[in-house]
């Protein structure tokens, strides 16, 4: 082959290399399931009889393994409920894990203010604070400087604390979108917003706060709509293992959705679009609203596989899925 003859063939291998790049770039990028890692399904929030549940700290434990939860956060109030010795008689690899947390309980003008520390090594205490917003800013600080992670527990309990209020502070990171609890308020009414709105207020002030759905689990020993009973509002979290350290850096980074009821196969971001598979039950079915800033329906879709498509115009997308069951599942927001 001439040198001329080899140039031409390269001009064109080069000519082929640049066409398919164009065509390709806006296709989503082919993953490795393995590699992206695996669900794991947990609660975040619950208590015992170390401060105002009713049962003991392995029969909770025990409860959320035998249905199905492979990792469970102890949250008593201002006490540090180690999980240690539960985890050497309940804990098995890739099945089960217990990361120990405490919940922060304190008041304002008799505003309810209560911070989940998550992946905490030992008690702290809470500090107040000038007003609503100094309070949280301050136990949230004294969190993070235990190296933990720290979430705001239901926001409309007492009408407790506002999208206003939650602007002011720095470093929070997650909040809770549903509280299984029966006195929260999740919806909202009279004037108060709904936890999805109050949400959007904090997305669209560039905010980037993730929501979890928790039990807020105090009684086991009864079951009721007016119990605050275990089961209803959990996490799905992606993590390359079931460890303590894998867990809570993919609580940290978003890398889960949160739900009541529903059951998400996959959520699969690319930089071309945002999409889920839904895995439902027979006779279920679901719309999923991908949801933009100020709350706007960006769109709406029937779909098992819903798809949003980015336009490059967005601050930032996030979707609900509600099942005709009465549920529904929260995925993370990914901002544009």
């Amino acid at each position: 082959m001439t040198k001329r003859a080899t140039w031409r063939l390269r001009a064109i291998a080069a000519t082929l290399f640049a066409l398919t790049a164009i065509f390709t770039q806006n296709l989503p990028v082919a993953i490795d399931e393995k590699a992206r890692g695996t669900w794991y399904k947990g609660n975040l929030h619950t208590h015992t009889l170390n401060s105002d549940g009713d049962s003991t700290p392995q029969d909770v434990a025990t409860w959320y393994r035998e249905h199905g939860y492979q990792f469970l956060v102890l949250t008593d109030h201002n006490t540090f409920t180690d999980p240690a010795g539960l985890n050497s008689v309940l804990a098995s690899k890739e099945r089960f894990l217990l990361i120990p947390g405490e919940e922060l309980t304190d008041t304002y003008l008799q505003k309810q203010i209560h911070i989940n520390a998550f992946n905490l090594n030992k008690e702290i205490l809470p500090r107040h604070g000038g007003s609503v917003a100094e309070t949280i800013q301050n136990n949230v600080n004294v969190i993070r400087e235990a190296k933990a992670i720290p979430s705001v527990n239901h926001p409309n309990f007492h009408w407790s604390i506002t999208a206003e209020d939650l602007l002011q502070v720095k470093g929070l990171g997650m909040f809770e979108v549903y509280n299984g609890h029966p006195q929260v308020n999740n919806v909202g009414g009279g004037g108060g917003r709904s936890m999805d709105e109050l949400w959007d207020v904090l997305l669209s002030a560039g905010q980037k706060t993730y929501g979890i759905a928790v039990d807020d689990a105090h009684v086991f020993k009864k079951i009721g709509q007016e119990f605050s009973n275990p089961g209803r509002g959990w996490v799905c979290v992606r993590a390359q293992s079931l460890s303590r350290e894998n867990i809570t850096a993919a609580l940290e980074q978003g890398q889960f959705y949160a739900s009541n009821g529903v059951t998400l196969r996959d959520v699969n971001i690319t930089n071309s679009e945002y999409r889920l598979q839904i895995e439902g039950q027979r006779h279920e079915r679901f719309t999923t609203h991908f949801i933009g800033a100020g709350g706007k329906v960006l769109a709406s879709t029937f779909d098992s596989t819903p798809v949003y498509r980015f336009t490059g115009s967005e601050k930032y997308v996030r979707a609900r899925v509600d099942s005709s069951f009465g549920h529904s599942a929260w995925t993370q927001p990914v901002f544009r």
